[in-house]
């Protein structure tokens, strides 16, 4: 008997191998076929060394053409037609939508659905997100759950949203907490020596709070602390900061792109991440955790699912760099509340966050995805 086949649907490749290739892994351990449609780029030949099929196709997140998004949806439903998948995970937004649709005119057996955060159109203020917001709140509500697609959410405000609002029913939504960390990689250090070192690790995005952050640094000069963002721009997103705003951003130092972030978290102190963007589960707070660093961030959904206020870090309001600056200057003076909430996160971590956790959770929806497709 064949392997069944299951079919990842992602926006881009580098998100697939920091978000879901330990998942992947895991369901090629226990006896699937993985194949992943995908924007190919740089992750894309270190994916296909592992053995994966990678099928591209021309996903562009800022495009709004309907013709080309419906000729773009013919496409996955041809590569559906011809790799016959048992079962498909479409990850984020567009292709939930456009995947869903897809699956639909291919006939795929079965959906899991994974709205990993809210992204531009909900979260931004602009004139075209504000217009969009409602068409594509409609067209979600139509495709989360359509068919009795199960809807993997990261967070529970999330969860409790979509059940609300209509758009999966409530017991095919499930919670799974994030991506999972890899525990053996992301541990905790001693405290390095030196100044206080403070970490920001994201796509460098104004709506992630890299600018109040810089802020922050200003106001906390003199303090004895450093600053370091560490990742670089999204020219595919609205909100991306250019590189020359990084380079000249005062009392911060930018170090661009980091490969090896456990590397980088045993230099630091504190993980901050001001995000105002509607996170699923922040990644970089995860690893953080696990590596017992305290962590500082807004109290927004998918940040307040990851630091509990005075237990694992401090949480502040978002776009407010003077809240921000205080709650930091509060760490940055005390260094036994650091390592009191450091250990309290790297606690939860192995709790509620291991990657062997996550994929057996994962792995678990697949099964009654399969048995509920078969059912229809």
């Amino acid at each position: 008997m064949p392997p069944r086949h299951l079919v990842f649907l992602i926006g881009e490749d580098w998100f697939f191998a920091s978000h879901f290739l330990a998942r992947a892994r895991a369901a090629r351990a226990a006896g699937w076929r993985v194949s992943v449609i995908t924007r190919t780029g740089a992750a894309t030949p270190a994916l296909r060394d592992e053995g994966f099929d990678i099928h591209p196709v021309d996903f562009q997140r800022a495009r709004l053409n309907p013709i080309a998004e419906a000729a773009l949806t013919r496409s996955i439903a041809a590569l559906y037609r011809r790799l016959r998948p048992d079962l498909v995970h479409h990850i984020a937004l567009k292709p939930i939508l456009l995947g869903s649709l897809a699956a639909r005119l291919a006939g795929v057996p079965a959906i899991v659905n994974a709205p990993v955060g809210q992204g531009f159109v909900f979260t931004s203020n602009t004139t075209k997100a504000r217009l969009l917001r409602p068409f594509v709140q409609a067209a979600m509500r139509m495709s989360l759950g359509a068919r009795g697609a199960i809807a993997i959410f990261e967070n529970e405000d999330d969860r409790g949203a979509a059940i609300r609002a209509g758009a999966v029913h409530a017991a095919n939504a499930v919670l799974i907490r994030g991506a999972g960390v890899d525990l053996a990689r992301f541990r905790p250090q001693p405290p390095p020596p030196g100044p206080v070192r403070i970490v920001l690790g994201a796509r460098m995005l104004r709506d992630k709070g890299v600018m109040q952050f810089i802020d922050a640094a200003g106001r906390l000069r003199g303090q004895g602390a450093e600053f370091i963002l560490a990742g670089v721009p999204d020219p595919g997103n609205p909100a991306s900061l250019t590189e020359a705003d990084l380079r000249t951003a005062p009392a911060v130092t930018w170090i661009g792109y980091c490969r090896d972030m456990a590397s980088l978290f045993a230099t630091a102190h504190i993980a901050c991440l001001p995000s105002y963007y509607g996170e699923g589960l922040p990644k970089f707070l995860l690893e953080a955790m696990a590596s017992g660093l305290p962590c500082v961030a807004t109290d927004i959904t998918g940040c307040r699912d990851a630091v509990i206020p005075g237990e694992t870090g401090i949480l502040v309001p978002p776009r407010n760099a003077q809240a921000l600056a205080d709650a930091l200057a509060t760490l940055i003076a005390d260094p036994a509340t650091r390592a009191r909430l450091g250990a309290a996160g790297r606690a939860r971590a192995e709790r509620l966050y291991a990657e062997p956790v996550i994929c057996a959770e994962t792995l678990a929806v697949y099964e009654r995805a399969i048995t509920q497709g078969a059912g229809r």
